[in-house]
């Protein structure tokens, strides 16, 4: 199957200090990838780098034509300002603005889409709620309405189920398989191993850099998950620059 992401010795980090370094490999379209490690590991940096937010410090990434703006992605809700004086209905029609653009109108087609999907994560009646009233699985749901929207090819998921109630994962859960059923490309940040095993085919475990990457089974073994802490662990924060691993990449 054709790429939907290829990495290419990319390295990502902050101030010229490598957060995510010398990843190669390549993400097939159509898959469904759960983004491991322990705290520090480089998973955020790594989905901000997917999302444009951050420019590689070296190397490259290639979404195979998709353009950057065109990809869906969820941050940890902890990076949403929910003091910001936004509805639930207009922050979730911002994920149409890839369409409508920033100050483009809002017509009964784009309206109804909004309704569709508040809808479908089961917010009804939540409209004109300000972001800052919800619960945390409902923000959670709130954010998957957004992504929704935004119709993507490659949908990127930052700790999707972070601190929320069974029946929200759940039904969270259930639009991610929709997703993978779609043939679009998931990958998620994840912390909970059973729900990697259960559900995601695929894992990259990182530690900064690549630790293994591979069918579920064969990257879940208590050897790699030890030498993603002791990686972790080792890592010198005030490293100036980063020298080449000997650790595994991925190609499909």
């Amino acid at each position: 199957m054709a790429a939907q992401i290829r990495f290419r010795d990319v390295t990502l980090g902050y101030d010229r200090h490598p957060a995510v370094h010398h990843l190669d490999g390549e993400v097939a379209a159509g898959a469904l990838l759960a983004v491991i490690g322990p705290n520090g590991a480089g998973k955020s940096t790594l989905f901000r780098g997917l999302a444009g937010i951050l420019k590689p410090l070296a190397g490259s990434v290639d979404l195979a034509g998709l353009d950057i703006k065109d990809v869906a992605y969820l941050p940890q809700s902890v990076d949403i300002d929910r003091s910001f004086p936004i509805s639930v209905f207009d922050f979730v029609g911002t994920g149409l603005w890839r369409k409508t653009g920033l100050f483009g109108g809002m017509g009964r087609p784009a309206r109804d889409s909004i309704t569709a999907a508040l809808a479908a994560v089961g917010l009804n009646g939540f409209e004109n709620r300000a972001i800052g009233t919800l619960s945390g699985g409902q923000m959670q749901r709130l954010l998957f309405a957004r992504v929704l929207l935004q119709d993507s090819r490659l949908i990127v998921l930052d700790e999707p189920f972070n601190a929320i109630d069974a029946k929200t994962v759940a039904d969270l859960l259930a639009l991610v398989k929709r997703w993978h059923g779609e043939g679009r490309t998931v990958l998620a940040a994840l912390h909970d191993m059973d729900l990697v095993r259960s559900h995601f085919p695929e894992t990259l475990l990182l530690a900064r850099g690549p630790v293994a990457w591979g069918l579920t089974a064969q990257v879940l073994t208590a050897e790699n998950l030890a030498e993603a802490r002791r990686m972790c662990e080792a890592f010198d924060e005030g490293a100036a620059a980063c020298a080449v691993d000997p650790v595994p990449s991925r190609a499909a």
